[in-house]
């Protein structure tokens, strides 16, 4: 293809970062209500704006883009508001954005004049495209031109009682000579002449992602040689043309950022920015703290939504509703297992499929196991476990796991946990049918030392609309029941048998599972519960027997 070029690779030697790790959190900017509102199909009203620079401060931001004040008379507006009316906190400092131009970075001041403290975020575009198409003018004019923007805010900041910090971006940075981008930040931090006690922004953004992340974190390691490091915050602003903004932002920081632009859910023009949700998380995957807390995220979406018109795709990492759900049986069984083992032994947080602990961001386990057609028994016994207190005995599992295979395929759609138990509940939890026991009673039998629980029992055993009187002797309720409904001609032995405590408190019912073979070697299990166990044991038995029949129909 002739149409397109790829970028050039980068001549680093002895590149550091693809051999360090990341050990703390960047500095983080949101850059929500500039960057991000600008993008958007209808901008955010002063009022969605204040709700949702709130919700930053919440989340823990220290540091945020409100506006563009010469840009337009709402963002003007809305930067006196925050200074004006209180709303940013001491430990908060706000960011504005103006362009090299002595009219509009007047208008700036004008706004931001009587603040406690701001970051002026000074931008000029620097790539040859930019210099050559838009602006028609020579590398030389275009450092010029951000040297006497810096000068202009300089004199300015010496007549307002206002902390200024200053941020320079070389707009277009991916995509400018490194050798270009390197002069312009040097001619621009000699020019400011920052110290300790004020040190200067370089921001290097993709303003267009144009190449692979390892080329971008070659571009910042090159800057962060070719720049003073002393007194420089080094910034970096990835977006998402190729997908890789987030990939980007961290390599980036390997690579010598110690600041990080971005905005929730990736917000942004065309694809979007970085998304600082999936950054401060990927952070916290890997036990280090990232200084915001998305603990609630589910109202976080709630607020993005509202003020931004926007959708939160349900597979966005970490925040979206299916991220942290398996509908894979395997999946499921995995993720049981491992909730389970994580229930009895504590430490780190290794469960299968999920990176970090649902609840951690306010979302339950009921979301992580769901029911589709694509589901495994596992997952049904684990539902029925967590929210309806039913341990369902493995060996009924498959039975069970069929059920709700060929319940799913004929809705066709996900089941949700009611309409699972609803199931269950029908299919095998005190099944009524044309067997039935209308009344027993129970006898001590001869206790001997080898069946020391012996018992003889007599029961009404009813069999469609005939009634037998039937008794039987054996080790145990269960067990003389069964002889003595064999002797009936039901011809059946119990696989397996199963009962707990279904729940607390002296009401608390008891649930008993059984799983029968019948004469042809198939098999059946019921599930059974009473306030009494020797009810729900009987119940058990005799949903089997029902399904056994109703199995033969």
């Amino acid at each position: 293809m002739k149409k397109y070029q790829p970028i050039q690779s980068i001549d680093l030697h002895q590149r550091s970062w693809p051999s360090k790790r990341i050990e703390k959190a960047p500095v983080w900017c949101s850059v929500d209500l500039r960057d991000g509102n600008q993008a958007l199909r209808n901008p955010m009203t002063p009022t969605q704006k204040i709700k949702f620079f709130k919700m930053l401060l919440e989340i823990g931001f220290k540091e945020i883009e409100v506006s563009f004040p010469s840009a337009s008379r709402t963002d003007f507006e809305f930067t006196r508001k925050l200074i004006s009316e209180g709303y940013i906190p001491e430990d908060v400092t706000v960011q504005v954005l103006t362009q090299a131009r002595k009219h509009l970075i007047d208008k700036t001041f004008q706004a931001i004049g009587d603040a406690r403290r701001c970051i002026v975020h000074l931008y000029n575009s620097t790539s040859p495209a930019q210099r050559e198409i838009v602006f028609n003018k020579t590398p030389q004019q275009i450092i010029a031109l951000a040297v006497d923007g810096v000068k202009m805010i300089r004199d300015r900041a010496s007549e307002v009682n206002c902390d200024i910090i200053l941020e320079y971006s070389p707009e277009s940075f991916s995509q400018t000579e490194l050798s270009f981008a390197s002069d312009i930040c040097n001619a621009v931090i000699e020019a400011w002449s920052p110290d300790e006690k004020q040190k200067i922004i370089i921001n290097l953004p993709s303003t267009v992602e144009v190449s692979t992340a390892n080329v971008f974190a070659d571009q910042i390691e090159f800057m962060s040689r070719n720049i003073p490091s002393e007194n420089v915050i080094l910034s970096v602003h990835t977006h998402n043309d190729r997908g890789c903004a987030v990939a980007a932002a961290e390599l980036a920081q390997l690579a010598g950022a110690q600041r990080v632009e971005g905005t929730l859910f990736g917000n942004g023009e065309r694809t979007g920015n970085a998304d600082i949700i999936a950054l401060a998380l990927n952070c916290y995957a890997q036990g280090i703290d990232p200084g915001l807390s998305f603990t609630d995220i589910s109202r976080i979406e709630s607020v993005y939504r509202e003020c931004t018109g926007l959708p939160v795709s349900p597979r966005h990492p970490y925040a979206g509703e299916l991220v942290f759900t398996a509908f894979s049986g395997s999946h499921q069984d995995a993720i049981s297992k491992g909730l389970a083992r994580y229930k009895e032994t504590g430490g780190y947080w290794n469960i299968p499929y999920l990176p970090i602990d649902p609840k951690d961001i306010g979302r339950d386990y009921e979301s992580v196991i769901r029911i589709n057609s694509q589901s495994g028994k596992g997952g049904t016994a684990y539902i029925l476990k967590q929210y309806y207190g039913l341990h369902i005995p493995k060996e009924l599992h498959p039975e069970i796991g069929a059920v709700i295979q060929k319940a799913t395929d004929e809705k066709g759609t996900e089941m949700t946990h009611a309409e699972v138990f609803q199931c269950i509940d029908k299919e095998f939890i005190n099944v009524q049918g044309p067997f039935g026991i209308d009344r027993f009673s129970i006898e001590p039998g001869v206790v001997k030392e080898e069946s020391p629980r012996k018992v003889n029992i007599k029961a009404g055993f009813r069999k469609y609309d005939r009634t037998f009187e039937i008794e039987g002797a054996g080790n145990g309720f269960i067990d003389a029941l069964t002889q003595a409904l064999n002797a009936c001609g039901t011809g059946f032995k119990i696989v397996t048998f199963h009962e707990h405590s279904l729940e607390e408190g002296s009401e608390a019912k008891a649930v008993a599972y059984i799983q029968i073979e019948s004469s042809d070697s198939q098999r059946f299990c019921g599930i059974g519960i009473d306030t009494d166990i020797a009810f729900a044991s009987l119940k058990a038995l005799i949903s089997a027997l029902n399904r056994s029949e109703k199995g033969r129909e």
